[in-house]
């Protein structure tokens, strides 16, 4: 995780002189693990972000909302019976540990001016909100912790257990600094300094190494003392624009760079964890939605198996009754006949050739012959019922398949969103859905008329392509025009494509193959060769009845085959 200490020392830093004096006006608890003040200061509103959440624990400033619940949780009421109203009057951490203390000033029920603490920990799975008093007496937490080591708990003293590990701040020399290194037997810089000093990351230093061009494992002492002296000028630029973040690999981290924004280490952070928690939350969603998509999955599978062994069943009634009618023109020959298990008689369908018949002798022959009449009409009945059932359960495994293609195609959350109304209606049901997804956000149902869709242009004509079915039912069926032209792989599931014509349907061919291979590029035939691409006017478009979403039948068409 890049919030390390050094990053968590230069954001207080930088809120000092935007939010010391500020005025606490609103608080909020979007989620379980986020708190939001809303803080006023100088005529500028700010949103200070607490987060501890394990993933994107963090303190800065957001610019971004998010929804609240209706009811606020418990926690969030407390902070705001104690916060709103009061001044800060400081931001500290200790060294570079990466535990924030906000101090506020205001007024209790008596009318007199007491100091409140709100205590940040940002330590991953550990990472916890707490507010004291100003003797560090527990009033409450965001989340109740009782072990054998620590207890964080309502009139319990907050303790402040620090790292042991050397502080970098204190170091009076690069001797000092070298001294330490030598102390240990490990070569590897990157692992070597985060794990001896307070605050330091292990992306921080791979990024130090990288600018100065030193090797992780095989440098000399006055390379180190490089590494020293560009830490030390760091740390001694917080609070100015000499300082700013910049991206390392997947991650971020601190480093000398002139940057005349305001708040910009600030900011640069709030861009960076929302578009990772957008990322999180986009893949955490889908991956729930196909969890429960390939359950029904199965479910669908084993039903259709076993429509298949009944339907195998089914196959063998011609020869029960073919039993029956052979058991019934020999009868003469059974009346001195003992009890058997088998009999073979001519089979007058077939030659005269010899058949055996297996019997039950536990009964008579008549009682047999009935016997086997009675499976012969069973089954045939059966067979009408299960030969419908497999079309039903063919269909809905066809459907499934193309929730499936969805999801895997998605792009952002809103296009999750679609699916997950669309599976709620036709599927399974969002109670169902929702005892399988924890921590769900409130979603709001998508609407046919609210569905945006943006164009790609094609020399000089404007395709559209649906995401998924519910796209695809309202791009066909709704936003088409007659004469406009729709495309789709043929029997392959993808999205339909709809060009848009303006009422002239003489569409140059090099048009027509190019949203052709469009639809083979959004289907699950995309990395296939000699793909068919059927189209025709909209007008030929239909929806079947009781059909599901995306499903359509379509007449009049050609076929394109893309290669």
């Amino acid at each position: 995780m890049a919030f390390d200490g050094i990053i968590t020392k230069a954001v207080i830093e930088e809120l000092k002189p935007h939010l010391i004096g500020g005025k606490v006006n609103k608080v909020f608890e979007p989620t379980k693990n986020d708190i939001i003040l809303s803080i006023y200061n100088n005529g500028n509103n700010y949103a200070l972000e607490l987060s501890s959440n394990p993933e994107t624990c963090r303190i800065g400033l957001t610019t971004y909302s998010k929804p609240n619940p209706q009811v606020a949780p418990n926690f969030c009421m407390l902070l705001r019976k104690y916060l709103i109203g009061s001044k800060i009057i400081d931001i500290s951490n200790m060294d570079l540990e990466r535990t924030v203390q906000i101090k506020f000033e205001a007024y209790n029920e008596l009318n007199d001016l007491v100091v409140r603490k709100l205590f940040i920990e940002i330590m991953s799975r550990q990472s916890n909100i707490i507010l004291t008093n100003e003797n560090n007496m527990i009033i409450d937490t965001l989340k109740h912790v009782e072990s054998n080591t620590r207890e964080l708990l309502p009139a319990h003293e907050f303790e402040f257990t620090p790292i042991n590990k050397q502080s970098f701040i204190k170091l009076n020399s690069f001797d000092e600094f070298l001294e330490i290194l030598n102390s240990s037997n490990e070569k590897s810089l990157s692992k070597l300094i985060p794990f001896e000093f307070i605050g330091f990351s292990k992306t921080f230093i791979l990024n130090i190494l990288k600018v100065l061009n030193i090797s992780d494992t095989n440098y000399s002492v006055e390379e180190l003392e490089k590494v020293y002296n560009r830490i030390k000028e760091i740390i001694n630029n917080f609070g100015t624009s000499n300082v700013s973040c910049v991206k390392f690999e997947n991650d971020y981290c601190l480093d000398l760079i002139s940057n005349d924004t305001t708040l910009n280490i600030n900011f640069f952070i709030d861009d960076f964890y929302f578009a990772k928690e957008n990322t999180n939350n986009f893949t955490s969603s889908r991956n729930n939605l196909l969890k429960i998509i390939s359950a029904h999955l199965k479910k669908v599978a084993k039903k259709l198996e076993n429509i298949n062994s009944k339907l195998k069943e089914c196959s063998q009634k011609d020869t029960y009754k073919l039993y029956g009618e052979l058991l019934t023109a020999n009868l003469y020959k059974f009346k001195n006949l003992p009890n058997v298990d088998k009999i073979e008689l001519e089979n007058y369908y077939d030659n005269n050739n010899l058949i055996t018949i297996p019997l039950d002798k536990s009964i008579s022959i008549h009682k047999n012959i009935d016997k086997y009449f009675k499976k012969y009409n069973k089954l045939k009945n059966a067979l009408s019922i299960v030969s419908e059932q497999k079309i039903e359960a063919e269909k809905e495994l066809d459907y499934i398949q193309s929730i499936v293609f969805s999801l895997e195609n998605a792009k952002a959350l809103s296009d999750i969103n679609e699916v997950f109304e669309e599976i709620s209606e036709n599927i399974v049901t969002k109670k169902e859905i929702n005892k399988k997804i924890k921590n769900k956000q409130s979603k709001k149902k998508i609407k046919k008329d609210e569905i945006e869709l943006t164009p790609i242009t094609i020399d000089g004509y404007n395709v559209y392509i649906g995401k998924n079915n519910i796209q695809n039912d309202y791009l066909s069926l709704k936003f088409a025009d007659k004469n406009d032209y729709w495309f789709h792989t043929q029997k392959i599931h993808g999205s339909h494509i709809i060009l848009k014509t303006n009422g002239n349907i003489d569409v140059p061919d090099e048009i027509l193959t190019k949203c052709a291979e469009l639809a083979k590029e959004n289907s699950k035939a995309s990395s296939s060769s000699n793909v068919p691409v059927d189209f025709c006017l909209a007008r030929y478009v239909k929806k079947a009845p009781k059909a599901k979403p995306g499903m359509v039948i379509y007449t009049n068409y050609k076929t394109i085959y893309i290669r």
